[in-house]
């Protein structure tokens, strides 16, 4: 009997959207409700080019005026903007070595689409936490970013206060922030502080840490520069998710001098912080999707929402 191919179980059909429902289920961004599909946004990033416009009207402003049969009420424009994500397109090809253990399983379709889920949602993760990091310095954005790591005597150290310092950064608006994304030593320092409280999932199954009512998310890739942790706090549909469509997002292949299979799997999606616009800057060509590290830079965003609307803050400090 010949021996199992890619090409015999992988039908793309099926495949595609078992990948992308899986990459979901496995990250807790989405599974918090940090990261939200936004409706419509999938259409715009499947409609070509690297940038996907999203233009929303600014909240109205000004004083009312008095009623008076002496004078007409004053017309004032509804003013329009615009927030700009870009489109990433990411790919990845793997040989028959990565995939052998995966193809002697009972289900080798699954269990392949199982390991593709999880390499795209760590690395959608790491899409994301580099755009938070440049997204949040922007010049524009020091309203949403509280740094205490330069302060002494404790006053520089992650506690009850300082959090609700960051929350405070929204105003009203922080009654609205319900998850935090902390670098596992700090969920291990807020743990010794006593602080971390642990409530049943939906089903009574799993224990979900919380702190301050919000949902933690632990993740090792958050921010560390020495000993300085970063640590961002998250309303609902901060991030706005869409799929685009690859022109060909799964193909196999197989090299017979080789005898080496290929599994070809293509991502085009959109991972987006609302209301900060991707204005790529000097020496980053606005028609070509962006690297991780030029998704870092301060100097590719501006925020176009109001401050407090955007419902994501950054929180700089030390644990000791």
């Amino acid at each position: 009997m010949a021996a199992t191919q890619i090409s015999d179980i992988i039908v793309p059909e099926v495949f595609n959207p078992y990948v992308t429902e899986r990459t979901a289920e496995l990250s807790a961004f989405w599974q918090s409700g940090v990261v939200e599909e936004v409706e419509g946004l999938n259409v715009l990033a499947s409609e070509g080019g690297q940038l996907v416009n999203m233009p929303f009207f600014q909240d109205l402003t000004g004083d009312d005026e008095i009623l008076s049969d002496a004078a007409d009420l004053t017309v004032n424009k509804i003013s329009a903007d615009k927030d700009v994500a870009v489109l990433h397109t990411r790919g990845k090809a793997w040989g028959v070595k990565d995939l052998a253990k995966a193809l002697s399983g009972a289900d080798p379709m699954a269990a392949i689409g199982d390991l593709v889920a999880g390499y795209w949602a760590r690395r959608k993760q790491a899409v994301l936490i580099n755009t938070l990091n440049g997204a949040l310095s922007a010049s524009t954005m020091s309203a949403n970013v509280l740094d205490i790591s330069g302060l002494t005597g404790g006053a520089e150290v992650i506690d009850g206060p300082s959090f609700v310092d960051a929350t405070a950064m929204l105003g009203d608006n922080s009654v609205n922030l319900t998850a935090v994304a902390m670098h596992s030593a700090t969920v291990v320092k807020l743990k010794k502080d006593d602080l971390i409280e642990f409530v049943p999932d939906s089903q009574g199954k799993n224990h979900l840490p919380y702190y301050q009512g919000r949902r933690v998310i632990e993740d090792d890739s958050m921010p560390v520069a020495t000993d300085v942790y970063t640590t961002y706090l998250f309303g609902p549909g901060a991030v706005g998710h869409a799929d685009g469509q690859a022109p060909m997002p799964t193909e196999t292949d197989r090299d017979s001098l080789a005898g080496e299979d290929i599994l070809i799997n293509r991502q085009h999606f959109v991972l987006h912080p609302r209301g900060i616009a991707w204005t790529p800057g000097v020496g980053v060509p606005a028609s070509t999707t962006p690297s991780n590290g030029e998704l870092a830079s301060g100097l590719n965003w501006t925020r176009v929402y109001e401050a407090k609307n955007i419902r994501i803050v950054q929180f700089i400090h030390k644990l000791a």
